[in-house]
């Protein structure tokens, strides 16, 4: 019984996470994006003082951020900025790049 509670739970929680992921707007991620250009392009192409984030991986964009809050990836800008957003703000920002070539 109590493994059968415990799997539904899992499986709620699942499909709950996956409508978030869902939920991500990337306009929203786009008008947050203008103080990444500075370093990484306008267009999230890379430049040579910030890597290319167009086209990458939502799950490896928003971990990223969350490595440099937490500290885990060491670089001040980073962590200033990834401090300043939340995770509906990184959600978004990588729906945003994942949406360019």
């Amino acid at each position: 019984m109590m493994n059968r509670l415990l799997l539904a739970a899992l499986i709620v929680g699942s499909v709950g996470l996956a409508g978030a992921a869902q939920a991500a707007d990337a306009a929203a991620g786009k008008a947050k994006a203008t103080s990444c250009g500075m370093c990484h392009g306008q267009s999230g192409e890379g430049t040579q003082m910030g890597t290319k984030l167009a086209g990458e991986d939502p799950a490896k964009f928003i971990q990223a951020m969350n490595d440099y809050k937490s500290g885990k990836r060491d670089n001040a800008m980073m962590k200033t900025q990834a401090t300043q957003l939340s995770a509906d703000d990184y959600a978004n920002l990588a729906a945003y790049y994942a949406s360019l070539k």
